[in-house]
């Protein structure tokens, strides 16, 4: 895969996630369904969070971290749907800085760590996608389930 394609795709991935989550306003940021499920806020950061620990993780000796509690209190601290979507846009900006600061060859150099490893770098970007993805559906629930509409996100 070029940089280019792969620039392209995490651009795609941005901006599927960003029209299907724009029905929401800041009045929506600690909705979620239950007490203890992400509000709509801490999903979006928490996607966000996880493009970059796709990308640090990939390109480290030593992989992903594995402080999935750490991650999840950072997540939780989150309480603004604007500071999420400034945070989810400045991910994926740093995404497209470090493919850009890349080689060809860096790309196929495999992941070292526990998750992921053996796999071509390049392999994020298809996790990273599947990731965001799962998260734009749930969030499209979160909107039903408060009357709003998510657009189409192809469108």
């Amino acid at each position: 895969m070029s940089k280019p394609s792969i620039t392209d795709s995490v651009r795609s991935q941005q901006r599927f996630f960003n029209t299907s989550t724009a029905c929401f306003d800041e009045a929506d940021s600690n909705f979620a369904p239950k007490p203890s499920m992400f509000t709509v806020a801490q999903q979006i950061s928490h996607t966000a969070q996880t493009v970059r620990w796709f990308v640090d993780g990939a390109f480290n000796s030593e992989g992903m971290t594995m402080d999935f509690e750490g991650m999840e209190k950072e997540v939780r601290r989150v309480t603004s749907l604007a500071a999420a979507r400034k945070e989810f846009d400045d991910a994926y900006d740093y995404a497209v800085k470090i493919i850009e600061s890349k080689s060809a060859a860096d790309f196929t150099v495999p992941i070292a760590g526990h998750i992921m490893t053996g796999e071509p770098r390049e392999a994020i970007f298809q996790a990273m996608a599947d990731h965001t993805a799962h998260h734009r559906g749930a969030l499209a629930v979160y909107a039903r389930l408060i009357e709003k509409v998510p657009a189409m996100p192809y469108m």
